[in-house]
């Protein structure tokens, strides 16, 4: 077992993966390794980072999140930094985030971006503007206060990437990782870092658009899934309005005439009110099993603990 792992996904960063290689081979402790994981580059991504000091492993899934989804299952450590291969994010903040995961044990140490030079850095409005829309609906709609959701810079516990299921696999990963430790009450702080913008001729693989799509998509998603009887509950309210405002005139007619000529609109308000019902139950019966999923979850995160233990005396034993 690794005591710091930093995990560098790669796809086609030829200008820049040998000096990031080389910043963090400089600041990391003992028994720390970097993996380059080489999606598909064809630019010598991979020679250049093998050189440089690194161990390069290939993931043929293109997409950022296929390449995290196989580090995360192949590598164990004590604590893991997730880096780009862009030389965005300066190695000198990796040892105060390897410092919270093993001695204040926090689970999720986000590298934030957002609260130091990243806006003026970054020459692309329409990011910056994605990246404050982001974290204000992930913050207001899940309740909590991580500074940059979309940072490629963090620090994990073993617990938090063995527990994590990957789902996305594109840069979506991002967002679905503070969402994951949000709703799974896990211990996550925030480290403000400089970011710094591509070195000129190094190319965003980001599409502002439909990656933007995406990361939104994923933000909607999750809300569905990890707050059932919040969206299902106000799915059912609006139809309960609906329903009244089709209803309101037919009653009032009645009320004065004693008949009921508009059928239709009589319908569809009844159609309306049965699907505000059944929304209303929807939300409560996978609230219900979302609570079940978070009591099965405490105790994985036992038995990762456990397995944790086994690798530390294993590798204590291997040692002596």
């Amino acid at each position: 077992m690794d005591m710091v792992a930093v995990l560098i996904p790669c796809y086609n960063e030829a200008k820049t993966i040998e000096k990031v290689v080389k910043d963090y081979l400089k600041v990391l402790p003992e028994n720390s390794k970097i993996y380059v994981y080489d999606n598909n580059s064809s630019d010598g991504t991979g020679e250049i980072a093998e050189k440089a000091g690194a161990i390069v492993r290939k993931e043929y899934q293109q997409g950022k999140g296929n390449v995290i989804r196989r580090m995360f299952r192949e590598i164990d450590a004590k604590c893991y930094i997730m880096v780009d291969g862009d030389d965005t994010y300066p190695a000198e903040y990796a040892p105060e985030m390897i410092d919270r995961v093993l001695n204040k044990k926090k689970d999720m140490v986000v590298g934030d971006r957002l609260s130091s030079t990243y806006f003026t850095e970054n020459k692309r409005p329409f990011h910056n503007f994605g990246n404050s829309l982001v974290r204000k609906s992930i913050n207001l709609l899940f309740e909590s206060d991580i500074k940059d959701i979309m940072t490629g810079y963090r620090a994990f516990s073993y617990q938090f990437v063995k527990s994590f299921p990957v789902l996305s696999k594109g840069f979506e990963i991002e967002t679905e990782m503070s969402i994951h430790a949000v709703d799974k009450n896990m211990a996550i702080d925030n480290v403000v870092i400089n970011y710094r913008d591509r070195p000129e001729g190094s190319v965003s693989k980001l599409s502002t658009y439909s990656d933007g799509f995406k990361v939104l998509n994923t933000i909607f998603r999750l809300f569905r899934t990890y707050k059932p009887m919040v969206f299902f509950g106000i799915l059912a309210a609006v139809l309960a309005v609906l329903s009244g405002a089709f209803f309101t005139p037919v009653l009032i007619h009645y009320l004065y005439t004693g008949m009921v000529p508009e059928f239709p609109t009589l319908i569809v308000s009844g159609f309306a009110a049965i699907a505000a019902i059944q929304s209303f139950f929807a939300g409560l019966v996978l609230q219900t099993m979302l609570q079940k999923n978070h009591q099965d979850f405490e105790m994985v995160l036992v038995q990762n603990e456990n397995h944790y233990k086994e690798l530390l005396q294993a590798a204590a034993h291997s040692e002596n």
